[in-house]
């Protein structure tokens, strides 16, 4: 997971600890069964983060889900929702993306489980990150959502990570989803999605983001970021953990 030098401090007005004890048994066995309780254990410190020390003390704040967000499945149905905050050059991400796409694709049909995707690049460390995830807003302007998560899947498909994209694929993975090209390329352009991408980092920071996958679970109206008996996130859970935890949500 990648990290900032925040602390949680007060935030544990929305954790783990205010839902049933049911909830907190399935992670914490989940977790000690797969021996990985993983914060600050898999990626590298952030230490440009401003208003560090402010944030630290706010309460965690989950803005609600709305039309606004990019969302599979129907939340308003689904037992449980997995919102995934997420950096496009984060290597964890890339590979934690690959575990949530095939815990959603399993529970499809069911209609049990939503996943809704929020933008949090960590500038600091992937400078090209935030251009990347503007990328990702044209094409759902040009494409609807279903073309949104083509190329957001096209993008964590075929990135090195840690900034080492070359630009110019953002314009081949346009072709790829069938976007046109002209109109892709004068949306990304323009910068027009660069103050949204800002909002979208503030927002996840104020959600309790201070690394690099980070998740929050949505049940029965209860937002649960997945974090550690410290109050760190818990980083790119491997599929096993994350099915097993899922798995036991919807039963």
């Amino acid at each position: 997971m990648e990290n900032n030098e925040q602390t949680q401090g007060a935030r544990n007005n929305v954790s783990l600890q205010t839902m049933i004890i049911p909830l907190a048994i399935v992670i914490a066995g989940a977790l000690i069964a797969g021996g990985i309780y993983m914060s600050g254990t898999n990626g590298a410190k952030n230490a440009g983060a401003k208003d560090a020390q402010a944030l630290a003390k706010a309460p965690i704040v989950v803005e609600p889900i709305t039309a606004a967000d990019h969302v599979l499945g129907d939340p308003k149905t689904a037992k449980v929702t997995m919102i995934e905050y997420s950096d496009l050059e984060c290597p964890f991400c890339k590979m934690y993306h690959a575990t949530l796409e095939k815990i959603y694709t399993e529970n499809q049909a069911s209609g049990t489980i939503a996943w809704v995707y929020r933008h949090a690049p960590i500038v600091e460390l992937h400078s090209k990150s935030p251009k990347e995830s503007e990328a990702t807003e044209c094409a759902a302007e040009l494409g609807g959502n279903t073309v949104f998560w083509k190329y957001l899947t096209a993008l964590f498909a075929d990135t090195p990570s840690n900034n080492s994209l070359n630009p110019a694929k953002l314009y081949e993975f346009a072709d790829t989803v069938g976007l046109d090209a002209k109109a892709f390329k004068s949306c990304l352009d323009s910068g027009k999605y660069a103050t949204k991408i800002t909002e979208a980092i503030t927002a996840a920071q104020k959600a309790g983001v201070e690394g690099t996958p980070y998740t929050v679970l949505v049940m029965g109206g209860k937002n649960v970021p997945l974090v550690d008996k410290d109050g760190n996130g818990m980083g790119a859970l491997p599929y096993a953990q994350m099915k097993q935890i899922i798995d036991q949500l919807v039963k």
